[in-house]
């Protein structure tokens, strides 16, 4: 579902449109784009799209890539898996269901899906 009018000031109530959409079958988007590690593959729906944000669903497989200067800025919480998340120069962290954070534009570091993760997300352009 797209919404073209950014616009327009209204409330956009995602849980409940899009309820069964959040914990139902998604579209397939095939291999992350720059995966090293594993064969971690991706599958998602857009719930809500301008040109200034994207809000939508998101699941990945196993594996892991690198992200370089990430173009965009994103909260998600995970509904399901795990994952490790190292930014560049620290620690890794593992983040599970329940977890909720966001990645910077300009995010540098790596992601290592160790158990198949499903995230709602906002990204803000």
């Amino acid at each position: 579902m797209s919404h073209d009018n950014a616009a327009a000031a209204s409330l956009i109530h995602l849980s409940g449109l899009h309820a069964d959409a959040v914990r139902g079958p998604l579209e397939a988007w095939g291999q992350r784009e720059g995966a090293d590690e594993g064969d971690p593959q991706t599958s998602g729906i857009i719930l809500y799209s301008t040109d200034a944000m994207t809000a939508g669903v998101w699941e990945c497989t196993p594996g892991g890539w690198n992200t370089v200067n990430r173009p965009a800025s994103e909260a998600m919480i995970f509904l399901s898996g795990r994952a490790r998340l190292t930014t560049q120069g620290c620690a890794p962290v593992i983040f599970k269901a329940g977890d909720t954070f966001v990645l910077p534009k300009g995010w540098n570091g790596r992601w290592v899906v160790l158990e198949t993760v499903r995230k709602f997300f906002v990204e803000v352009k």
